[in-house]
């Protein structure tokens, strides 16, 4: 404990990250109160049964990345959501369109006017979701009496205007948070908001244990050491990698290259999981479709099956056409993110090699071998992490807003920018000539 608090006191030595850290929460805060303050015409003492609808399933998980503004019908309601769709298409455009693979190719510039593009298309993403979840919001359980103003054009056009202005501040306090703070800031705010809903997730199932003679307090026990388990093999799995060792030849004096085994030694570290989270995002944004066409044909017995199976997250069949879309989705996407051809291409430039391997295409093609082979074990366990709270709830009768903690986007999500940030605090200390937030507090002695 005394080496934990003497490393705080080194990071609050730091001025220059002292001060980041004090906007990073500043910001975060702003985001916070943001999300409590409920759309102009709403009465929020009958938002009760809201609240309720959106704690469980679909709108569960999307109620958590917003921090409860989805449930609060909050000026945040939608969230960063529509940011994080906006990015997720520019960067699958910039697969077939020449227009963004050259922006990409052309460094800070390319990257600033892709992230115009991406936000156009965020306000465009508002626009529609925006009307969808105002009409929708009596489907969820609000009354027609919770609308003061009614639900005409007098509220509709000021309250879509309010929630698409609400995105794009949480989107300006993402892109500040990154500039001025620590870490990615969008991918603290969508933390933060999940964060926000696990105190009120705990203490319900604290509750139903302790209350209900469901295994009381040894069984809460047990299932927070579980949880801390499932949270260190996400740690593996997101910090996995393969070392792929390289060697470089070393330039003479003359202008020519030494024997290669007097080169430096280095490696390419291939990430176990190098799609992060993006496969279970696009596995459950397919996942409505199955549902959506058993609702549609439900004057048939198959359209009756489909409607009730997929309709439960937490069921059988949806978990299992759930895991195989993560994995096919993981291949697909380390495929377009990870481009070993490329890599090749520099590592030969460079004057690098694979150890008995010859540079060019036969080192793209080693490269994509190791990188299919190790995106299968990894595939399998992002499968397996993403089902696990389903897999909870029907063995152990996990509450299901806790159980969303036990694996999928939302435990990952925590995870890897825990992480992230955690790596950049120790950039700093370690900078400055102090251990990092991983190993003790002591000075380290500069030569």
């Amino acid at each position: 404990m005394k080496k934990f608090v003497e490393t705080i006191s080194n990071i609050w030595k730091i001025e220059e990250l002292r001060q980041r850290i004090l906007v990073t929460l500043g910001l975060l805060l702003v985001y916070r109160f943001g999300a409590q303050v409920v759309l102009p015409g709403i009465d929020t003492a009958q938002l009760a049964e809201l609240s309720a609808n959106a704690g469980d399933g679909i709108l569960g998980l999307l109620n958590a990345f917003t921090g409860g503004a989805f449930a609060n019908a909050s000026v945040f309601a939608l969230g960063i959501m529509p940011y994080i769709s906006a990015s997720i298409v520019v960067q699958l455009m910039g697969i077939a369109i020449p227009y963004l693979q050259k922006l990409q190719k052309e460094g800070e510039s390319g990257r600033k006017t892709i992230n115009q593009i991406t936000r156009w298309l965020t306000i465009g993403i508002c626009v529609v979701q925006a009307p969808a979840y105002l009409y929708g919001l009596s489907a969820l359980g609000v009354p027609e009496s919770a609308f003061i103003l009614g639900k005409g054009l007098d509220f509709i056009i000021p309250s879509v205007i309010i929630l698409v202005t609400g995105t794009i501040f949480a989107m300006w306090l993402g892109e500040k948070i990154t500039d001025k703070g620590i870490g990615n800031g969008i991918s603290l705010l969508i933390m933060i908001g999940i964060i926000a809903t696990m105190p009120q997730s705990f203490v319900q199932e604290f509750i139903s244990r302790t209350t209900n003679n469901t295994g009381g307090i040894m069984f809460m026990l047990i299932e927070v050491i579980i949880w801390f388990l499932v949270i260190l093999a996400s740690v593996l799995l997101v910090m996995a990698i393969r070392q792929v060792p390289v060697q470089y030849a070393r330039r003479t004096a003359s202008g020519g290259y030494e024997k290669n085994m007097m080169g430096s030694r280095q490696y390419i570290p291939l990430k176990l999981n190098a799609s992060g989270v993006m496969p279970i995002i696009f596995a459950q944004a397919i996942m409505f479709a199955p549902s959506l066409i058993g609702r549609t044909f439900n004057d048939t017995a198959v359209g009756q099956w489909m409607e009730v199976q997929f309709a439960d997250i937490f069921g059988l069949a949806y978990n299992i056409l759930f895991g195989v879309l993560i994995i096919i989705f993981t291949y697909f996407y380390t495929a377009i993110t990870v481009p070993t051809n490329k890599m090749a291409d520099d590592l030969k430039r460079s004057g690098g090699f694979i150890p008995g391997i010859r540079p060019g295409k036969e080192t793209g093609d080693f490269l994509d071998k190791i990188m299919s082979l190790i995106t299968f074990p990894g595939s399998i366990f992002l499968a397996l992490l993403a089902v696990l709270p389903a897999v909870v709830v029907k063995l152990m009768d996990v509450q299901a807003g806790w159980a969303l903690f036990y694996g999928g986007t939302s435990l990952l999500i925590m995870v890897g920018v825990a992480i992230d940030t955690v790596q950049q605090v120790n950039s700093y200390l370690l900078n400055r000539h102090y251990d990092g937030l991983m190993k003790t507090g002591k000075n380290r002695k500069v030569a």
